[in-house]
C-alpha cells in the first residue's frame, strides 16, 4: 500500500484571498449531482412506486434525505480536503484487490444505466417531436460525449447547473395532476411499512436509486476539480481555509439532495394522484408513466413529464460515464479531468466515449432495459455499503484527512446509511 501523505498529494499554488460567493458559485457539485440523481432509471422507479402504493411510500424520500446527505458530504469533504477522489485514496491507504473489485462493480453498474437512460431519453424524444428511437439515441449520445470533452470545465459546469430547472418540470406535472395534499403529507410523513415481497423489493428499488455509488465518486473528483480550478490547496495543506469551504460544501449538499428527494417525491405523487387513483398500478418505464398521465392530467402533463426525462437525462449522463472514468483514471494514475485539454487526458476522455458507446450498444440489444436496470441495482446494492464503509474509514483516519476528519454527526449518519444500504443489499436477495 502506498504510505504517502496528504501534503505530497498536489502541487499546488498559494491560495487565493477568499471573495463573497453569489448563490450561483455556492451551489455547485452538489446540486449537479444531486438533480443527477433524479435520472430517466429513478424516474421510473419512483413512477412505478407512486402507481402500485399510492402516497404510501412517500416516507421513504424523506428517510433517505439524511442518509444521503451525509454520504456525499463525506464524499465531498474527502475530495476538497486531500486534492484526491475517492479511487486514489483507496489505491493509495488500502488493499489493491478492494480497489480493483469497486471500480470494476461501478463501470459495469454504470454502464448499465447509461443504456437504459438513453433508452428512455430516445423513446420521450419521439413522444415529443416524432421520429425514430434509434437516432435520438445515437444523436443524444453523441451530443452528450461530445459537450463533455470540448466544452471547457467552466462553461460545462455552468450548463449543468442550468439543466438542474428542469426538474421542476415534476412540480409542474403534480399541481396539474390536482394531488390530494392531505394524503401525500400523510404519507410524507408517517411511514406504513409493509413486509410483503413485492413492498421490500420496492424499498430495496428506492433505496438502490437514491444512494447510488456513482454519485459518490462524482461530487468527490468534482471538488477535486474546483481545486484545480481555483489554484486553490487541499484543505488538509491549508486547514485555515476549511472552514468556509466545510461550509460551502454543506450547503451545497444540503440543497442539492432536497433537490433531488422532492422531486422524487413530486413524481410519487404525480403518478398516485393519476395512475394509482384510477387503478394503474404496473408501470416499466418513465415514458409508459409520461403516457399515461395524458388521460388523467391532460396531454400537456405529458408532454412536461417528458421533457423532464430529457432534461434530467442529459444531467445524468455525464455524470454516470464521468464518475466511471474518473474511477478508471484514478485507479490507473491516467491524467483525468474535465479542466483538461483532450490531449492532455485522452484516456480519460476516452473512457467517457467507451462507456457511453457501451451503453448505446446496450439500448440496441434486445435485452429488457428494465431486466437490465434490476441487474444494476443487484450491482449497485452490493457495491454500496462496503464502498461506504471504505468512505467512512478514510474520512476518519487522520494520515489522511490530517485534522479534518469527519465530525461525530457525520460518522454516526454515515454509518446508520451504510447500515441501511447493507440490510438493502441483503433485503434485495431475499426478495
Amino acid at each position: 500500500m502506498d504510505e504517502a501523505t496528504p501534503a505530497d498529494s498536489v502541487l499546488v499554488t498559494a491560495a487565493k484571498p477568499p471573495k463573497k460567493r453569489n448563490w450561483l458559485e455556492v451551489l455547485g457539485p452538489g446540486l449537479i449531482t444531486g438533480a443527477a440523481d433524479d435520472d430517466p432509471s429513478g424516474i421510473g422507479t419512483y413512477s412505478q412506486v407512486g402507481a402500485q402504493y399510492g402516497y404510501g411510500m412517500g416516507w421513504t424520500m424523506v428517510l433517505t434525505y439524511p442518509l444521503m446527505v451525509a454520504i456525499q458530504e463525506i464524499s465531498a469533504r474527502i475530495g476538497s480536503t486531500t486534492g484526491h477522489g475517492i479511487a486514489t485514496n483507496l489505491r493509495r491507504h488500502y488493499p489493491r484487490w478492494l480497489l480493483d473489485v469497486l471500480v470494476l462493480s461501478l463501470l459495469v453498474a454504470n454502464v448499465i444505466n447509461l443504456g437504459a437512460d438513453i433508452a428512455a431519453m430516445g423513446d420521450a424524444a419521439k413522444l415529443l417531436v416524432g421520429g425514430k428511437t434509434q437516432v435520438w439515441i445515437v444523436g443524444i449520445a453523441i451530443v452528450s460525449v461530445v459537450a463533455e470533452i470540448f466544452l471547457s470545465y467552466a462553461r460545462y459546469a455552468s450548463v449543468l447547473k442550468w439543466l438542474t430547472l428542469s426538474l421542476f418540470a415534476y412540480v409542474a406535472a403534480v399541481i396539474m395532476a390536482h394531488a390530494d395534499w392531505g394524503a401525500a403529507l400523510f404519507g410524507a410523513f408517517v411511514p406504513t411499512i409493509s413486509f410483503g415481497t413485492a413492498a421490500m423489493t420496492a424499498l430495496v428499488a428506492v433505496l438502490g436509486t437514491t444512494i447510488s455509488p456513482y454519485l459518490f465518486f462524482w461530487q468527490s473528483s468534482q471538488e477535486v476539480e474546483e481545486l484545480g480550478r481555483k489554484h486553490a490547496k487541499p484543505l488538509c495543506i491549508a486547514p485555515r481555509a476549511a472552514g468556509p469551504e466545510l461550509r460551502r460544501i454543506r450547503v451545497d449538499t444540503l440543497v442539492g439532495m432536497a433537490a433531488s428527494n422532492v422531486v422524487a417525491l413530486f413524481i410519487v405523487w404525480a403518478t398516485a394522484a393519476t395512475l394509482h387513483k384510477h387503478g394503474i398500478t404496473n408501470i416499466t418505464t418513465s415514458v409508459q408513466a409520461a403516457q399515461a398521465l395524458t388521460p388523467f392530467a391532460g396531454h400537456f402533463a405529458t408532454v412536461i413529464f417528458a421533457a423532464g426525462i430529457i432534461g434530467t437525462g442529459l444531467l445524468a449522463l455525464p455524470v454516470l460515464a464521468g464518475s466511471a472514468s474518473y474511477a478508471v483514471c484514478e485507479t490507473f494514475r491516467w491524467n483525468s479531468g474535465l479542466d483538461r485539454k483532450p490531449r492532455q487526458a485522452a484516456a480519460f476522455y476516452g473512457v467517457i466515449a467507451g462507456a457511453t458507446v457501451l451503453g448505446v450498444a446496450l439500448a440496441f440489444t434486445p435485452i429488457d432495459p428494465m431486466k437490465a436496470l434490476y441487474y444494476s441495482a443487484v450491482v449497485n446494492g452490493v457495491l454500496a455499503a462496503p464502498l461506504m464503509a471504505a468512505m467512512m474509514v478514510i474520512g476518519s483516519n487522520p494520515r489522511i484527512m490530517g485534522r479534518l476528519t469527519l465530525s461525530l454527526g457525520l460518522k454516526i449518519v454515515g454509518w446508520a446509511g451504510t447500515a441501511v444500504m447493507a440490510a438493502a443489499a441483503v433485503g434485495l436477495f431475499l426478495t
